[in-house]
């Protein structure tokens, strides 16, 4: 089969860029080396998701120093969406612009917030986003509203964002990708982590694919792990290479179209020795630096279900006193007993659930900057991940100061945990556009430079990680990147 547009992955990117493609009568392959997520008791379970990894692959990685680490990287249909929290946020309109940090400076990217802005309309359709707008303090310009209206916060939760409202911040009704009461009705999980079986979450899975699947000439194809790229003397690529089923085949598209997430995409390249006379391939990975915040109050019940309902940007662009952007706050899933004991050892079960009985659990972002040292390498087919964390000192100051805030908010004991490199969620930068052929390995519309064929439509594309979710921002890219598609390559 030699169709006309082929699709590696089917995460937020691929699946986004399909969907934008749906009306066209170009023929899609979509190739995704994982399976669709079944409706099991595993994908209910604490155990299951938060102890004993079931969902993750059997692989290991390398970090900067040579030692294996099991990633927390999901293959399946619908990519690493089908685990995330849905919080589908716009970058601000001025992280498209030239911002600096304590550490360095985050660089402007090569379009503008005005460029993306039409694109981040059409993504929050797509995938269904409840919000609002006036609560966010440094929220971006909008032409039109959110398509639906923002997830309510249950009485708990309620109580707590007035809490904080009363010490003087802003909480504001995060953009949330989830159709409350049919994920509420078929469990009593609760939503970060856990993954969805088509009944609830807005994913590259139940949006982004269930629109591309309107196109009679699509194909999603599972178990298909692309392993080479090969390319012909123009520079096109003239061959993709996969392995279906564990059996060799060898496509000829007319695109290609590469959306296997940051690190897998990179790694993908470099094995191929394509796109990458930039040497920059790889390069400028960022993965947010990501702390949990446990705010406990033993008068405080915490009786909600679903708690993701707000977060507070007052300390987006500076630290309320003139210094360095601190970063973006936000509830995180309901952190229950269960979910304790698969990251707490030692600890008595009965503690863990008084804890989260009288606690609300919060999630801290601060930007990481793009460094050309902090990078995706091979050692031999083995990925190599190194790290080089920036702006570590501003995100412990956002963890201290929304400490203090939440025990002005009448939470006295506050602990914080932060993520380390084994979760990269966030994953982002590895093969980011610009407009020198010499810094970048793609152009402004997600094209390769080397390669008239080749896009990329994952976060690698981003070239800022910003301080909040890239999910929008990927689906926005890939949408935009689909249009260009449409009008230049297939003459629509």
């Amino acid at each position: 089969m030699n169709p006309d547009i082929i699709i590696i992955g089917s995460g937020m990117g691929g699946a986004s860029l399909a969907a934008g493609l749906a009306q066209t009568d170009a023929s899609i392959l979509m190739l995704e080396r994982g399976h669709q997520i079944s409706d099991t008791l595993e994908a209910k379970s604490p155990r299951a998701v938060f102890a004993s990894d079931h969902f993750l692959p059997n692989e290991t990685w390398l970090d900067e120093a040579g030692r294996q680490f099991r990633p927390g990287n999901h293959y399946n249909v619908g990519g690493n969406s089908k685990f995330y929290g849905a919080v589908l946020i716009r970058y601000r309109e001025q992280d498209f612009g030239e911002v600096e940090h304590e550490d360095g400076v985050s660089p402007a990217w090569p379009i503008t917030y005005q460029d993306l802005a039409p694109w981040y309309d059409q993504a929050e359709a797509l995938y269904q986003v409840r919000g609002t707008t006036g609560q966010d303090v440094c929220e971006p310009g909008r032409t039109f509203p959110y398509p639906h209206a923002p997830v309510p916060d249950e009485p708990s939760i309620a109580e707590a964002r007035e809490r904080l409202r009363a010490t003087g911040l802003s909480p504001f009704s995060l953009p949330l990708g989830v159709d409350i009461a049919a994920w509420t009705a078929k469990r009593r999980t609760t939503f970060d982590g856990f993954p969805d079986t088509r009944s609830g979450k807005m994913d590259a899975e139940t949006c982004g694919l269930a629109t591309a699947r309107s196109n009679p000439n699509f194909e999603l194809r599972t178990n298909a792990r692309v392993v080479r790229l090969e390319a012909c003397s123009n520079g096109r690529i003239e061959r993709v290479v996969a392995l279906v089923n564990g059996e060799e085949q060898k496509f000829s598209p007319k695109i290609v179209v590469l959306a296997a997430g940051a690190i897998q995409s990179a790694a993908l390249l470099l094995a191929s020795d394509v796109a990458n006379k930039s040497d920059q391939v790889g390069r400028n990975y960022m993965n947010h630096n990501a702390s949990a915040i446990l705010a406990i109050d033993p008068r405080f019940n915490n009786t909600s279900q679903y708690q993701k309902t707000f977060g507070v940007n007052d300390y987006y662009f500076d630290d309320g006193a003139g210094g360095y952007p601190l970063g973006n706050i936000q509830l995180l899933g309901r952190v229950t007993g269960d979910i304790l004991r698969g990251q707490i050892k030692g600890v008595p079960g009965f503690l863990l659930d008084w804890v989260s009985r009288h606690a609300v659990d919060f999630y801290a972002i601060t930007e990481d900057l793009p460094d050309p040292e902090s990078r995706v390498t091979l050692e031999g087919n083995q990925i190599r991940l190194s790290w080089k964390r920036s702006n570590l000192g501003p995100h412990k100051r956002l963890v201290r100061r929304f400490a203090r805030d939440l025990k002005r908010a009448g939470f006295p004991i506050v602990l914080n945990r932060l993520f380390d490199a084994s979760v990269p969620s966030h994953q982002c930068g590895t093969v980011r556009i610009g407009r020198d052929p010499a810094l970048a390995p793609l152009r402004p519309d997600c094209r390769a430079f080397d390669h008239p064929n080749l896009y990329v439509v994952d976060a690698g594309c981003l070239p800022t990680s910003a301080a909040v979710n890239p999910a929008l921002s990927v689906a926005a890219m890939a949408l935009r990147a689909a249009d260009t598609i449409k009008h230049q390559e297939l003459g629509v």
